[in-house]
């Protein structure tokens, strides 16, 4: 398979510096032709080629299946966004009262407002200062109990760039019966995922950070002998077992993971997020995730070479992911923001700093004129 030429993917304007691919990802050239001529199919022919649409959205499940290197096709759903996929677990358990959840108190709100909702069925959310113990994943299994049942954490923390052993996570929750749950948003795309390897029983992301694609899209994983455990509270005629069977009136709910997808599914977003994982797989996650890294090492590096600036990401390497967040010593964030922004750097404010998020394909020349813009605030 021949290599794509990245520079010819994305042919962004000069006059941007872009570094928000935390927050929303520019698309690939292949994915605005993909969406584009999805669109120009239905002006022109409508739904008379949806059997091969149908076929797009099996290749993008198993597009998906082999980034995060599930099992079967049959443990992935493709939902609307990281939210939905959250509140199918949170709402579907069979909480007991005193039942609680272990979590960080770095989750994007996400991540932390669905488990705060299930106070009315008297379960407890404990959020735990990642700042404390030996290490952030020390800090998370020691507050765990007996009561627990589920632990759920970001892969990379949204704000500081923090990235989470989960391996070790997985392991506890293995070996004592908890549930393990992942918001992987900000690592699928940007760095190798292996849901075996981590023993994760639920992942859930959002296509339009490092995956590429739009927003309206998502990816739900549900761990083959754990779907059994989630009630359902949607219902539709694509959740069924003989779902291309109208004339039923008797059915069942389907054996896989498309139980979680009660109706017809976003085509267009699917149409887009199978482009958008063609390029990801074409070059190699292993080379994504390389090519990733040395961007934030290089951006790291030379936000800590200014004297203005400390960096509130991890200097750890295996801490570190697409994020970099970092602060200027004397100015105040928004200041510091506004100035970024009006000098058309797209980045974010979180963390008390100012995020850079670059993604694998990010020349180096675009974040060196970030870094001389960074300089010139301070003289």
């Amino acid at each position: 398979m021949n290599k794509p030429d990245i520079a010819l993917e994305f042919p962004l304007d000069q006059n941007i510096i872009y570094l928000n691919h935390a927050a929303v990802a520019p698309w690939p050239v292949r994915t605005t032709q993909a969406i584009t001529n999805f669109a120009n199919e239905n002006t022109s022919r409508g739904a008379t080629n949806y059997p091969d649409w149908v076929i797009t959205e099996k290749q993008t499940k198993e597009q998906l299946q082999k980034l995060i290197n599930a099992g079967s096709t049959e443990e992935i759903a493709l939902l609307k966004n990281t939210s939905e996929a959250l509140s199918l677990i949170a709402y579907g358990l069979d909480w007991q009262a005193g039942d609680n959840i272990v979590t960080s108190d770095q989750e994007f709100p996400s991540n932390r407002i669905v488990w705060e909702s299930l106070k009315n069925k008297d379960v407890d959310l404990l959020e735990v200062n990642l700042n404390q113990g030996d290490s952030p994943e020390d800090a998370i299994i020691a507050r765990t109990n007996d009561n627990t049942r589920l632990i759920t954490i970001s892969s990379v923390q949204y704000a500081t760039g923090l990235r989470m052993d989960l391996e070790k996570i997985g392991q506890f929750c293995h070996k004592n019966n908890i549930l393990f749950c992942v918001d992987a948003i900000q690592s699928l795309g940007a760095v190798q995922f292996d849901v075996e390897d981590i023993h994760a029983d639920f992942v859930m992301a959002d296509a339009h950070k490092w995956m590429l694609a739009p927003e309206g899209i998502a990816l739900f994983y549900c761990r083959a002998n754990k779907r059994n455990l989630l009630q359902l509270n949607q219902f539709g005629w694509h959740m069924i077992e003989d779902y291309l069977n109208y004339n039923t009136r008797e059915w069942e709910i389907a054996h896989s993971s498309r139980r979680f997808e009660c109706g017809s599914p976003n085509m267009l977003g699917i149409h887009a997020l199978n482009a958008s994982l063609s390029l990801l797989l074409e070059v190699g996650m292993e080379q994504v995730e390389k090519a990733l890294l040395d961007n934030t090492l290089y951006l790291a590096n030379a936000i800590k070479a200014l004297n203005d600036y400390t960096l509130i990401s991890s200097t750890e390497p295996e801490q570190q992911a697409g994020i970099v967040t970092f602060g200027h010593n004397t100015a105040d964030p928004s200041a510091l923001f506004q100035y970024l922004k009006s000098n058309h750097v797209i980045c974010a404010e979180r963390g008390g700093g100012i995020r850079f998020s670059p993604h694998f394909y990010t020349p180096k020349e675009t974040m060196d004129r970030a870094i001389e813009l960074l300089a010139a605030y301070s003289r």
